[in-house]
């Protein structure tokens, strides 16, 4: 009987432990999602949160996982909590052109859903991330009831035509030397920096820099060495170091 009780009590411990843990990771996860989207946390009611935390989750992707697909139907608001997302479009041959990265705790995958179309890009993790995943019909709802989200909404996709804009004549009328520079910026105003504030707090194959500036891959490869070479940057495998960031802004500006 001592043993018998002895192997309950243990037993119970081990429930009340288990049980603590899952309030915990509960408790873990809806501060990762209030995190994740504080700027529009503000923007909404009570009420309003109440449904956010109810029906978003979170979802771990593995490095070069795909996200969404090209011709999906979508089903949800996506955020980027934690980690890098690329969005690309496949081009001929099979080669992609990225058309911009997802900015941190920033929204993405979300104007097909509006307008009710398939998706016409294609998002993939470009190392392990998280992301909220809010259905389409909560947000909406929200933003039906609440004009500063639709607002909010508005600006948003207004900023990401000015970018697509500006990107598209960086890619069709600077030279491959201007293309990188403004690539090599636009991460660094992306992700920011490490510790010695000059490395790129993103790494990147040289396939996925060649399609971020619309170049072959070994152009790309000759064009870091070149500007390695000018000491305007340093590589270390896919860690890049920016050296002169006034003589790469030159470059960008001049094409």
């Amino acid at each position: 009987m001592t043993f018998f009780c002895s192997f309950l009590l243990l037993l119970q411990g081990i429930q009340k432990e288990h049980m603590v843990m899952v309030i915990l990771g509960k408790e873990s996860e809806k501060e990762q999602i209030t995190q994740a989207l504080r700027e529009l946390w503000e923007l909404i009611s009570e009420e309003q949160r109440t449904l956010l935390l109810k029906y978003t989750t979170l979802e771990k992707f593995k490095k070069n996982e795909f996200i969404y697909h090209e011709d999906d139907i979508p089903e949800y608001l996506f955020c980027l909590a934690k980690g890098k997302v690329k969005i690309f479009k496949e081009g001929i041959g099979g080669r992609s052109q990225i058309v911009r990265m997802a900015k941190p705790e920033g929204f993405f995958g979300y104007r097909a859903g509006f307008i009710g179309a398939h998706y016409s890009t294609s998002a993939a993790a470009i190392d392990s991330a998280v992301i909220c995943k809010i259905p389409l019909p909560v947000i909406l709802k929200i933003i039906k009831e609440n004009n500063d989200v639709a607002f909010y909404f508005i600006i948003q996709l207004a900023s990401l035509l000015g970018h697509a804009d500006e990107q598209t004549v960086n890619l069709t009328q600077k030279h491959i030397r201007g293309r990188l520079a403004d690539a090599l910026l636009r991460l660094k105003n992306k992700y920011g920096v490490e510790e010695d504030e000059k490395t790129l707090a993103v790494t990147l194959s040289r396939e996925d820099l060649a399609n971020l500036s619309n170049m072959t891959t070994s152009n790309a490869i000759r064009t870091l060495s070149a500007f390695a070479t000018e000491e305007l940057i340093t590589t270390d495998g896919r860690r890049i170091t920016l050296l002169d960031e006034d003589k790469l802004h030159k470059i960008s500006q001049n094409g």
